[in-house]
């Protein structure tokens, strides 16, 4: 598989170049010249599959041209060391939690891949030196790739996140872990820390002194395992409608689902979208023949897509600091790659391409206190515990189902990674899960940095 610049002027690259650089040479974010559509027989099949087997044969969609078969198979087992299950919250509304890998959050399975997949080429092609990976976070990111690339050889991570703009469980995910994670404390917000990513990789003297690569959603290898869940999701609900079960085990029937008389989905994905990797994953799936009928990103105060889907108008700005503070992104990376999905590679004019993607997603945009408003109001009515980004999802389900549909939304963190807020707002004392308390008996190492680039490249030519 070849992969091309969404800007269009940058060569193309293997599969090993585009994990290994993260950016095009023009600043561009790769994409695959080819998404191939997964069988019929395997769509209709994956009521009755597993997890992992799902997941190795939309692997072999995405990769299987690059990375031997039983070397992606074992690839995709050791990331899926954990399940991603399906809750009924109430009539016709599911949650996807994606909470139960090592640091409670979705972007477990996309870094725990992106590091095994570096690994693997490492180790191929006996790669000399370290290769470093950048990543910049609002929360989850940083603790995801931290925890995926610890003790990994031949491979050091430095961690940027915006200083006093995530949690205080969040923060101890990546900062206590020492070895080969360095973590930078930037005096600044998140876009401020993903635009010195980006400078450094456009940077030719630093990638002369050391070889960068970034594990934010930028990276392919990092959105695209994404849409593994999304799979695992569609399947369990199928099987969950015919079986009429609270929570969906792993072994089940391929009779009923979430489809309507003439076998269409009826099946809606509301995706909580920051950085817009994790809908972007969903899209790609759906374009593999992931059967679902229409997606929903939901925003935060940071309404950049969702005026965009409004107006036609793509208008970046900074960004708001907010309860959902993952989500706080005011310029999305991944905006650029469902622009170029849906234009068709640049082919469709910006009107027509704006009609296509208003088709398939509609938006939603919430306020600090309606996500209060909401995390009240379903553990009043469900006993169920949303964490503040969960609950744009859940509450844009609840808006715009329509009659016969069925919603999945992403529970994207558990609800202990945002203790003070959830307690206070609940009014209980959140449980927080032994993995999570480990990591807040570490000790705090950072590196305060300031917002200018020419600290941060001074540090690194240092390194």
């Amino acid at each position: 598989m070849k992969y091309y610049s969404t800007n269009h002027q940058a060569p193309v690259a293997d599969l090993r170049k585009a994990v290994v650089k993260g950016l095009a040479e023009d600043r561009g974010l790769y994409m695959p010249e080819e998404i191939h559509k997964l069988p019929k027989a395997f769509i209709d099949d994956m009521p009755t599959m597993r997890f992992q087997d799902i997941a190795f044969n939309v692997a072999s969609a995405f990769f299987g041209d690059d990375v031997d078969l039983d070397g992606l198979q074992n690839l995709v087992y050791d990331t899926l060391q954990f399940d991603c299950p399906v809750v009924k919250v109430k009539e016709n509304i599911y949650a996807l939690e994606l909470f139960h890998g090592p640091t409670l959050a979705f972007k477990d399975v996309g870094a725990r891949f992106m590091a095994r997949l570096l690994q693997y080429f490492i180790r191929q092609e006996g790669t000399k030196g370290t290769v470093n990976v950048l990543v910049a976070t609002s929360g989850d990111t940083g603790s995801a790739v931290a925890n995926g690339f610890l003790g990994v050889e031949g491979i050091h991570v430095y961690v940027l996140y915006p200083k006093g703009k995530v949690s205080p469980i969040q923060e101890c995910q990546f900062t206590t872990l020492g070895q080969n994670i360095t973590a930078i404390e930037v005096d600044g917000v998140f876009d401020d820390c993903q635009a010195l990513v980006k400078s450094a990789f456009m940077d030719e003297e630093l990638n002369k002194h050391m070889m960068l690569t970034s594990a934010n959603s930028i990276n392919v290898a990092r959105f695209l395992p994404q849409a593994f869940y999304y799979f695992n999701a569609a399947a369990r609900i199928s099987r969950n409608e015919a079986l009429g079960r609270r929570t969906l085990a792993t072994e089940g029937t391929q009779e009923g689902g979430a489809r309507s008389e003439d076998g269409s989905s009826n099946l809606v994905v509301c995706v909580p979208s920051g950085n817009f990797g994790n809908i972007c994953a969903a899209l790609f799936g759906h374009q593999m023949g992931l059967p679902v009928k229409r997606f929903i990103a939901a925003n935060n105060a940071n309404d950049i897509f969702y005026n965009y889907l409004q107006t036609g108008k793509y208008e970046p700005k900074p960004s708001k600091q907010t309860l959902a503070n993952a989500m706080d992104v005011g310029d999305p990376s991944n905006f650029a790659r469902i622009i170029d999905l849906y234009s068709e590679g640049g082919r469709l004019s910006a009107e027509e391409t704006h009609q296509r993607i208003t088709s398939l997603i509609s938006g939603a945009t919430y306020s600090d206190e309606q996500i209060k408003e909401t995390m009240r109001r379903c553990y009043e009515e469900t006993g169920y515990i949303l964490d503040p980004h969960g609950a744009c999802g859940y509450r844009a389900l609840e808006e715009q189902l329509q009659p016969g549909e069925i919603g999945v939304f992403c529970e994207t963190a558990h609800p202990a990674k945002f203790k003070e807020k959830v307690d206070e707002i609940l009014g209980i004392d959140v449980e927080i899960p032994e993995r999570l308390q480990a990591f807040m008996k570490g000790k705090k190492q950072s590196v305060a940095m300031s917002k200018d680039f020419a600290d941060f490249k001074a540090y690194l030519l240092k390194q």
